[in-house]
């Protein structure tokens, strides 16, 4: 085609991620402890002469396009990448169009973020091609300013920083305020579990959107910024609430709480305590911020009574997606096998979604 400049085509990936513990705890200010997995988006470009920016995915299998400058929501897939070119643009890096193939093995609507590893794999490329000097903390802030402004969806930079800084074999934890980040390993004898429920969610959507407009007006009444600023000693104050602001308000303020004990706990190398609090947070997710379904309640308090499972929750935004387990070394795959057995065996041929194994292995030997 002669609108392409010869040159070398450039590849560019950024992995899924699994958000071990802190849930909606993000754009609250708060504390998260995401950790990549195997599953990612790779792209290739090539850039071309003109303005037109054409893409192609291979999992909708068909070419779409537009022009540098002419970013807009269409309610579709290519909303992440004009979202990508939208932000780079805004930040003041010039950019000429480019050929785009998209390929992606991380599911969609499970909770694994499969947007962001979209944008942060668009975005890497896209500075390689262009030699932006952007770094890889800004380049996570773009994708996450992709998705606000023009996708519409109001998701906190949890998930872009986990595709942009993430190790495998390491839990990233997060302070959402500064984006200052730290890794931390995961215990060699821990298996990692991911369960994908098969009941998709879409964070654009109403339910997402209301639970960060509670949150917002709970802090406003409380007169903090933001819940951050609270913590568990706040919680007599934060009941007097009107319902379900002080439901909403509670569950960030222990879950932050929650994140930071589960540090500790990898630390110590602590699987029980851990185990509990997973198993602390789904409640909390379940009944304080209501983004769990039964079906997915069911699939969480079976993995908790399977002897190989130190705990499970519910894992992303909520209201569908995957839930996520911590097994006993080894034990992982047989684990998934029973607890997925055992759903099937209660609901029979009532039940809710396709449960799937996406993750069953050591975590420490997760290899994105």
């Amino acid at each position: 085609m002669t609108d392409v400049v010869p040159s070398d085509v450039i590849t560019a990936s950024a992995p899924g991620r699994v958000n071990l513990i802190g849930e909606h705890t993000d754009y609250n200010g708060g504390f998260v402890l995401p950790t990549p997995i195997p599953q990612r988006t790779t792209v290739e470009l090539r850039r071309r002469k003109d303005g037109l920016v054409r893409v192609w995915s291979r999992e909708i299998g068909a070419w779409a396009e537009y022009t540098l400058g002419d970013e807009r929501r269409r309610g579709g897939w290519l909303d992440y990448v004009m979202g990508c070119t939208q932000a780079l643009r805004q930040a003041g890096h010039a950019l000429d169009g480019f050929e785009l193939k998209i390929a992606s093995d991380v599911p969609l609507g499970s909770g694994l973020s499969s947007s962001a590893s979209l944008e942060l794999a668009v975005l890497r490329a896209i500075r390689q091609a262009f030699g932006l000097a952007i770094d890889d903390t800004r380049l996570a802030l773009l994708g996450q300013r992709a998705e606000n402004q023009l996708v519409g969806a109001p998701v906190g930079a949890m998930d872009q920083l986990c595709a942009s800084l993430g190790q495998p074999g390491s839990a990233l934890f997060i302070d959402t305020r500064t984006f200052a980040t730290r890794l931390v390993p995961l215990p060699d004898g821990l298996d990692l579990l991911v369960i994908d429920s098969g009941l998709r969610h879409d964070h654009a959507t109403g339910d997402y959107r209301t639970r960060r407009a509670e949150c917002e007006e709970a802090s406003r009444r409380l007169g903090v910024p933001q819940l951050r600023d609270l913590g568990v000693d706040d919680l007599a104050r934060v009941a007097r609430l009107p319902d379900p602001l002080a439901r909403r308000a509670r569950h960030v303020i222990t879950e932050n709480d929650r994140v930071l004990a589960a540090v500790a706990a990898l630390a110590a190398r602590d699987l029980r305590t851990l185990g509990e609090l997973f198993a602390a947070s789904h409640a909390s997710m379940r009944d304080d911020f209501e983004i769990s379904l039964p079906a997915i309640d069911t699939l969480v308090a079976i993995a908790c009574a399977d002897p190989d499972i130190y705990g499970a929750r519910l894992t992303g935004g909520g209201f569908g997606g995957a839930i996520v387990a911590l097994a006993k070394a080894g034990t992982a795959a047989a684990a998934a096998r029973r607890i997925i057995d055992q759903y099937f065996d209660q609901y029979g041929d009532q039940a809710a979604g396709t449960p799937r194994v996406l993750v069953a292995q050591e975590a420490a030997c997760v290899r994105s």
